[in-house]
């Protein structure tokens, strides 16, 4: 069988470690890998090449690969993109944009289509107040599209080029619309949770923070109050969206963009958790104005309906699952616990 030519752009996130992991062990493909680090040695090995450096430079060099699919992990994120406004849309914009180009180039030059699996985020979504979040109670995808972030008017803005690229470009009517066209696919992430690497300070990680600090004994003060509740994701319920979604035949999806749920918390019910799996922990809340209203602003959980419909989505974990059988045996492990 002739292995499928994968680039995973951002490999050395959270993300993309675990993603590049799971390519390699389900088989069949050549990963290339791109991100401004060194690959890590848990990935090392099953990339085939790594582009190290800033992606928008490097974009260029990826004309001569002939790539099957591509996953454009790499962005800057929610709190850093509020802080660096100019350099976030140069990344997450400029670079989307460039990629998807390279990807509708070579789907056309060479009458083949390639995916393009764009991960995006509950970002996009912007409720106007708290009241008209918990009444709202689970979002589905074109409702409160008025993000209030850097990083979430980005994200929706290239789902929009991506389904520009993969719909409209070269304004093909759309019962003509050659089968060898760009092939864009967006899941809508909820905060993510990786047992096997820390949390780096995103917007949703006080969840993590606060379990991996009553882990090792340490006090936490939680940046955001105790009635913050969105919705959350394992790690490899995330990993398996995307393996999933790349297989589905492009004839079964009705929709380029699409939104997946596990299990909304509140930060008080991952106090609680922390408190009952470490006794003793010391966990408190002082909000931070900014990444409260960050927190605020994106819905307590998502209406996942249209991705089990077209491709049966379905989550492994839940929250006591991610809890139970997943996260805390995990950490526990790590700190010797």
């Amino acid at each position: 069988m002739t292995e499928k030519v994968v680039l995973v752009t951002g490999a050395c996130g959270e993300i993309g470690q675990a993603l590049v992991q799971g390519l390699a062990k389900q088989g069949g493909y050549r990963i290339v890998t791109a991100d401004l680090s060194p690959l890590p040695e848990n990935i090392k090995d099953v990339s085939t090449e790594h582009a190290q450096g800033d992606l928008v430079y490097k974009i260029k060099t990826f004309y001569d690969y002939d790539f099957d699919i591509i996953f454009h992990l790499a962005a800057s994120l929610s709190s850093k993109a509020e802080v660096s406004s100019e350099d976030a849309h140069r990344i997450n914009v400029e670079g989307t944009m460039q990629l998807l180009m390279l990807a509708a180039y070579r789907s056309e030059k060479y009458q083949k289509s390639v995916k393009f699996i764009f991960p995006s985020s509950i970002a996009v979504y912007g409720m106007p107040d708290l009241e008209t979040k918990k009444l709202a109670g689970c979002v589905k995808e074109e409702e409160y599209n008025l993000p209030h972030t850097m990083y979430g008017c980005n994200k929706l803005y290239c789902e929009k080029l991506g389904t520009y690229y993969s719909l409209y470009y070269g304004q093909k009517h759309l019962d003509e619309r050659p089968p060898h066209m760009l092939d864009f696919r967006s899941i809508r992430f909820p905060g993510l949770i990786s047992a096997f690497t820390l949390p780096h300070g995103g917007t949703s990680d006080y969840g993590p923070e606060m379990l991996h600090a009553a882990a090792q004994g340490n006090p936490y003060s939680c940046f955001v109050r105790e009635d913050t509740k969105i919705s959350f994701m394992a790690m490899p319920d995330a990993i398996k969206s995307l393996l999933m979604l790349v297989d589905v035949p492009r004839e079964k999806l009705h929709h380029q963009i699409y939104n997946i749920g596990a299990f909304a918390l509140t930060a008080g019910e991952f106090r609680d958790r922390a408190s009952r799996a470490f006794p003793g922990a010391q966990i408190t809340f002082a909000p931070n104005p900014r990444r409260q209203g960050i927190v605020d602003s994106w819905p307590e959980d998502v209406d996942d309906s249209l991705a089990r419909a077209d491709w049966g989505w379905q989550p492994d974990y839940d929250a006591d699952a991610f809890f139970d059988e997943y996260f805390l045996p995990e950490i526990k492990k790590r700190y010797q616990r």
